[in-house]
């Protein structure tokens, strides 16, 4: 059987920038959220429970 050379030795460098990318998206994503709902640190969210 002949061996794929158009594929890399070590697929791990490559996994890694990707995975360093979703990260930065995510995050980047998730903070834009928080902005959007104006969410402060450490505030709870208020429920509309009175009992």
């Amino acid at each position: 059987m002949e061996r794929k050379t158009g594929t890399p030795k070590s697929p791990a460098p490559a996994r890694d920038q990707r995975l360093k990318a979703a990260l930065k998206a995510n995050l980047a994503r998730r903070k834009a959220q928080a902005q959007a709902r104006g969410q402060g640190k450490g505030a709870p969210q208020s429920s509309e429970k009175d009992t």
